[in-house]
């Protein structure tokens, strides 16, 4: 078997911080850069590299991995001083594993291939929990043989790899799983005031809906933080929106109503305007106990997401 390419790995928030370093467990080569240097450190110490720029890390392993907040900073890390197009070489690989819109990602993969570099787009689904363990999901869109040359990296990440066809077709199912997820949320947090209102014991009406027709992922692993009263799932209101603007956007051009997601969206934009775009996304739950004088507390529930043991579908992330 050849020997396991080596990966420059550009953005290592939560999400980008835990992906990188299954691939250091898995014997892979990864330089870490990040505008913020400490977190390069930290994966120092698991034995990856750091570096002082995209390019510098894309030249010296000759393949990149972005995790990044917007396409906005995607686009700056591939092409603007000091990027991705300066330091790959030519037929060397970018894989785009943060949310972009369809548009947004075919653009950004032209640019790429313009200077000989190719694209595999690989968002990922399951919450930052999941990526801790490399239980997370893989939503991929690119050519067939570029998705095999880096098969075993991303598998390294991933417990599981969906080919969802060329590049925009990963961002399209990214978005509905997402748009699902925010849905789901709001969906649990007035489930979970209905059962505080209707003198229930919210942690037996958890586990009873858990055991429901009407669970989903989000009630099992979001819903535990709302009752823990954390809220702290590492997702903003500002990504919510960022996705459920992608969402929308989609629905208008194709001609698809999205009347739930319309609604939640404009429930996150109340969110927003009361606890800040900072503020964690399961805190629209807040935006209930505020407005009733009920708080949706109960003992015995996680502060952070715990794994689900058995469920294997994609989450909010």
């Amino acid at each position: 078997m050849n020997a396991k390419p080596a990966y420059a790995f550009i953005g290592l928030g939560h999400l980008g911080a835990n992906l990188a370093a299954c691939l250091v467990r898995q014997g892979f080569t990864v330089y870490a850069v990040d505008r913020d240097p400490a977190r390069a450190e930290k994966l120092v110490g698991l034995g990856a590299i750091a570096m002082a720029s995209p390019a510098e890390a894309a030249h010296t392993a000759g393949n990149a991995i972005t995790c990044l907040p917007s396409p906005a900073v995607s686009e700056a890390v591939l092409a603007g001083p000091d990027g991705l197009i300066e330091g790959l070489p030519e037929c060397g690989t970018w894989i785009e594993m943060s949310t972009n819109g369809r548009d947004e990602i075919v653009r950004l993969a032209g640019i790429a291939s313009e200077h000989g570099i190719r694209t595999l787009e690989c968002p990922v689904t399951g919450g930052v929990h999941l990526a801790a363990e490399g239980k997370i999901t893989a939503l991929v869109g690119a050519e067939a043989a570029d998705l095999e040359a880096h098969r075993r990296a991303i598998e390294a990440m991933c417990a599981r790899v969906f080919h969802m066809g060329p590049i925009g077709s990963a961002a399209v199912i990214k978005v509905i799983t997402n748009m699902l997820a925010f849905i789901h949320l709001q969906a649990t947090s007035e489930a979970l005031m209905l059962a505080k209102k209707g003198g229930l014991d919210l942690a037996q009406a958890f586990h009873a809906i858990a055991a429901s027709s009407g669970t989903s992922f989000v009630h099992e692993t979001e819903g535990q933080l709302i009752l823990n009263g954390s809220y702290d799932i590492d997702f903003t209101m500002d990504l919510a929106l960022k996705d459920l603007g992608f969402a929308l956007a989609m629905g208008r051009e194709w001609g698809s109503p999205l009347r739930l997601a319309e609604l939640v969206n404009a429930t996150f934009e109340k969110g927003k305007a009361v606890y800040g775009g900072g503020a964690q996304s399961p805190m629209i739950a807040q935006l209930l106990e505020d407005e009733t004088g009920v708080d949706l507390r109960a003992p015995g529930f996680p502060a952070k997401l715990q794994p689900v043991a058995g469920n294997g579908r994609g989450g909010s992330l």
